[in-house]
């Protein structure tokens, strides 16, 4: 029988929002995961707030909604703030019920520079690598370091020589139209008015140029988990001096790294000398075009090697998620410090969404039993 609609709206009605979740929705071990991380950082919260006056949005929310807006692709803070009045999945993440009211997205703007100024970010980031350690899913030796490109929040339009004559324009306010032909334009004369500490960088040859951060990814290289990621500013040889650095922090914690691969940019004297002074073999990819490469059989005769080359590329399925699912192919702040913070957050995200999949994989292989 065909139904038909009721135009008479239910009075009164009981929602639970904990029965609306399916029990096997890959959410369920992302909260709980989350939700452990942020417990360890109770103490560090209590000490970033003060004692006296109004309550604020609780920092353990804040945090859950951006790794939302990374999980859920969206737009932006407002966007998502809107979503909230109205899905329920995002409320039950969040622990809110029906009848509170959504915040306002101006909440994420003043609460940022607190989280910066404790680096909130990195804490929550290192407590869930830490959780994966614990929990034996992560690889004590090998990992594979690499950088991407993330566009900055800036137009070309505003690289402007920092003294001079600027290029002329259409006399739009708003949009101008440059004319930068025949001008020569490099970040030792030029810089953005609109990011200053944004560079102006391309990929490769043939590749345009673009104002740019660069982000530094460590791969454990057992289950593709992320054990650091950084954002500094992009140079020509940004990559080659972070990998060293990224190694000997690994060092630090609880890592003992053996080997490290990469590819053809890592090929270089000083590069591959530098990692071995960290004690590590450096597993990186020959290159060859027209100069002799910096590994040499000693290297690539062990099987290892060859383990390392096939593994590395886990790492661009990390940078393709967090720029794709993340939203983070073009940063939505200005300067390396905020964006270095939405990136720890889109990088926990991933993290998030790895370890969900590994956690479940023993359950539902159980179940199936």
């Amino acid at each position: 029988m065909r139904g038909r609609r009721e135009p008479q709206v239910t009075m009164l009605a009981f929602i639970d929002l904990e029965s609306r979740v399916p029990a096997d929705h890959p959410l369920r071990t992302i909260r709980r995961l989350a939700d452990e991380a942020l417990a360890a950082l109770s103490s560090e919260f209590d000490r970033m707030y003060a004692e006296v006056g109004r309550p604020s949005i609780p920092p353990e929310r804040l945090l859950k909604a951006s790794l939302l807006i990374a999980l859920y692709t969206v737009r932006s803070e407002r966007a998502f703030c809107e979503e909230l009045t109205y899905n329920l999945l995002f409320r039950w993440f969040l622990d809110m019920n029906l009848i509170e009211p959504s915040f306002d997205a101006t909440t994420f703007t003043k609460n940022r520079q607190r989280l910066l100024a404790n680096e909130v970010g990195q804490q929550l980031f290192d407590e869930v690598v830490a959780a994966a350690h614990e929990g034996g899913l992560l690889s004590d030796e090998h990992f594979t370091v690499d950088g991407t490109l993330i566009e900055a929040a800036a137009s070309l339009k505003s690289f402007k020589p920092k003294a001079g004559d600027l290029p002329p324009t259409d006399g739009d306010p708003g949009n101008p139209s440059v004319d930068f032909h025949g001008e020569k334009r490099s970040n030792a004369t030029h810089q953005s008015t609109t990011d200053p500490e944004a560079r102006l960088l391309r990929k490769g040859k043939g590749k345009e140029a673009r104002l740019v951060f660069m982000a530094h990814a460590l791969m454990e290289n057992r289950h593709g988990l992320l054990v650091d990621f950084q954002v500094t500013e992009a140079t020509g040889t940004a990559e080659r001096a972070m990998a060293p650095e990224l190694l000997e922090e690994a060092k630090e914690r609880y890592f003992r790294p053996r080997t490290v691969a990469g590819d053809k940019n890592y090929d270089t004297r000083d590069c591959v000398a530098a990692i071995r002074e960290c004690g590590v073999t450096p597993h990186v990819a020959q290159n060859t075009s027209g100069r002799s490469s910096a590994i040499d059989g000693r290297t690539t005769r062990h099987p290892g090697y060859a383990v390392s080359q096939r593994l590395r590329k886990r790492v661009e399925e990390i940078f393709g998620w967090m720029k794709t699912v993340g939203g983070f192919r073009r940063t939505r702040f200005r300067g390396v410090d905020k964006t270095g913070l939405a990136g720890y957050l889109v990088a926990t995200a991933y993290n998030l969404v790895r370890l969900a999949r590994l956690v479940m994989q023993p359950d539902l292989a159980q179940a199936a039993a």
